[in-house]
């Protein structure tokens, strides 16, 4: 492609060389760039994309995208030597020139979008479900993989990939027929235009708590909020959570949108009724088209009613019937979420993505309420990220659970030790037994081993991700496969 059409869209740029010329690949990375490149430089929070310039250029880039502050001697070193294009945003550059390199195919299918700081993959699996129960082909781009109808095409390592491999997925979908893309938008993706030229049918604000905040995130809770609302500025169509304290104000912030609202507790348009929470399911009766449906999902707690309502508010407007809905929400399984290890020791073990205060509250509410036993509350929190949410965290477990075992859950470049005492902090404040064991398999081992038949083990933090981070190596780490390896006596 021209290098001229894949620049289409982008403005105040500043050229010097030759914008008739083909480019056969777009990268922000120097290693993977190949011959008759476009190296995107970024500057990001580790490492900065123009240092690799030179590097770029010796592997094959025939033309470069640079911010304004480029290195004036690093300028003059390259300007003879390939086409230079000033951005005054080379993030934002790169998510455009991704969608033209790709042609953006983002257009050929419907495009669903779904952010909130909890509910996001629980929803793109049901939407998936529901949407594949009506015989549509769907792709699904989210925290735990990337998915073209039951194939799935590789693990994730971050919610939204970044833009030019999120187009290269996009373009194998348009290959594959899909119909329909669901994916999780993060945060970040949205603050970092890793999204930026997408073309979203629709939207949908699941929630909004706490999370995320640090020197490589968000500042504050303000910039998290409004970087999450920007997704309903490419959105022709929104659903929000009108129970939700955040999110339910976006309807009056944004009243030229076409924004529905689904919840429990207040007035919406799509109103969840008659509630049911057992161990296993939870069901609801719930408007669909004229009829009311007794809509039933084998995820417990009052969250997955949140979850399935913004499902069917997406589905119903795909063009989804009840009955397609009601046999997809069934028997509907996500990995990591609320998910039960089956076990030879018949315990009830359950391992949950809960990794910030809310949803740690949530997944021990849900459980305490139909548990007949005891609740045994095992987490951490992950290193480099929001340390100002880790006494919240003991705090809340301290107050719900029967008993608390704080551990290790990556500390990436923390000191897992000093992550644990700040969690301890939180406990203190509460009259709930607790121990402390760093090591998160000794930690399980002890939760095992205490636990009867009417207890419920909380495996919260990991979730899906079978890896725990230590100093930026990621060591395998499963909890289905270290349960089970502790019950059968190898570990």
């Amino acid at each position: 492609m021209e290098l001229k059409n894949i620049l289409s869209g982008l403005e105040g740029l500043k050229v010097k060389g030759n914008l008739i010329i083909d480019i056969t690949n777009v990268e922000s990375d120097s290693r993977k760039i190949k011959e008759n490149g476009l190296f995107v430089a970024i500057k990001g929070f580790d490492t900065d994309g123009h240092e690799y310039i030179k590097e770029a250029i010796k592997k094959g880039a025939v033309a470069v995208i640079a911010s304004i502050d480029i290195d004036k001697k690093l300028l003059k070193e390259i300007m003879d030597k390939v086409t230079i294009i000033i951005a005054p945003d080379t993030r934002y550059a790169l998510a455009i020139c991704a969608c033209n390199f790709y042609d953006n195919p983002s257009r050929k299918f419907k495009l669903v979008g779904i952010t909130g700081t909890k509910g996001k993959t629980t929803t793109t699996f049901m939407v998936k479900r529901i949407l594949e129960k009506a015989g549509k082909k769907v792709g699904l781009v989210g925290t735990i993989a990337t998915y073209i109808g039951d194939k799935k095409l590789e693990d994730s390592d971050r919610t939204t990939p970044e833009s030019i491999k999120l187009q290269e997925i996009f373009s194998k979908m348009v290959e594959a027929k899909c119909e329909v893309v669901i994916m999780e938008v993060s945060s970040q993706s949205l603050k970092l235009n890793r999204v930026a030229g997408c073309d979203f049918d629709i939207g949908v604000f699941t929630n909004f708590s706490e999370d995320h905040i640090s020197p490589k995130e968000h500042p504050d809770m303000k910039d998290y909020f409004e970087s999450k609302l920007k997704l309903f500025d490419m959105c022709k169509t929104c659903f929000v959570n009108a129970d939700d304290l955040q999110t339910s104000k976006i309807p009056k912030l944004l009243p030229e949108k076409d924004i529905s609202t689904y919840g429990i507790d207040n007035y919406c348009n799509l109103l969840a009724k008659d509630i049911t929470i057992t161990n296993s399911a939870v069901d609801f009766k719930v408007k669909i088209g004229t009829r009311n449906e007794r809509i039933k999902t084998d995820i417990p707690g009052r969250f997955s009613v949140y979850n399935a309502l913004a499902a069917i508010a997406i589905t119903t407007k795909l063009g989804c019937g009840a009955e397609e809905i009601k046999e997809a929400l069934l028997d509907l399984k996500v990995p990591g979420r609320s998910e039960l290890v089956e076990n030879s020791k018949g315990l009830s073990i359950m391992i949950d993505y809960a990794h910030s205060p809310e949803s740690l509250e949530n997944i021990l509410s849900a459980t305490k309420s139909y548990t007949k036993g005891r609740v045994i509350s095992l987490f951490g929190c992950g290193g480099d990220r929001d340390s100002g949410k880790r006494p919240l965290m003991g705090e809340i477990s301290g107050k719900i659970a029967d008993f608390t075992i704080i551990t290790s859950d990556n500390p990436r470049t923390e000191d897992p030790t000093e992550i644990v005492k700040q969690i301890e902090v939180g406990m203190k404040k509460t009259k709930g037994k607790y121990i402390c064991i760093v090591d998160r398999i000794e930690a399980i081992k002890y939760a095992i081993k205490m636990a009867n038949k009417n207890d419920i083990i909380i495996l919260a933090g990991k979730g899906h991700e079978p890896y725990q981070e230590i100093n930026g190596v990621k060591h395998a780490f499963d909890e289905r496969i270290i349960v089970n390896d502790i019950i059968s006596g190898k570990l």
